[in-house]
């Protein structure tokens, strides 16, 4: 059963950072992409990146790009979201996740794509 696990999130002000981190259990973790997403009170879920397996290509939303950052370590089966220059909209549920498949290099972005969720860590940014 593959699961992810989430934490590092927590209460930060505006302009401030925050490392998230996923670890992923029971499945070879090298061997496919991970994924965060996040859920605002009242939003949908929406995509925030994604990392691929083996050569490490990545993907944003542009809501994120140049304040986060994603990353693995494939020796700890985990990989992280450092979040910079966090502002008010960024507060929401952070999920992460995997899908069942990977193509080495490919990045899936569509939350269709993900089949593992891990149950989510709260992260909240006061103005």
């Amino acid at each position: 059963q593959v699961q992810p696990v989430e934490s590092g999130g927590g209460l930060v002000q505006a302009g401030g950072s925050l490392r998230l981190s996923c670890v992923v259990s029971g499945r070879t973790f090298s061997t496919y992409a991970v994924g965060w997403f996040r859920q605002a009170p009242g939003k949908d879920r929406e995509f925030v990146a994604a990392i691929s397996k083996i050569i490490d290509n990545s993907n944003y939303a542009d809501s994120v790009k140049g304040r986060f950052t994603i990353s693995r370590d494939n020796a700890k089966n985990t990989v992280y979201l450092q979040m910079n220059s966090l502002k008010p909209e960024d507060t929401a549920v952070y999920y992460c996740a995997a899908p069942v498949y990977s193509t080495t290099g490919y990045v899936p972005t569509r939350e269709t794509e993900y089949a593992y969720w891990g149950q989510g860590t709260q992260v909240t940014v006061s103005s």
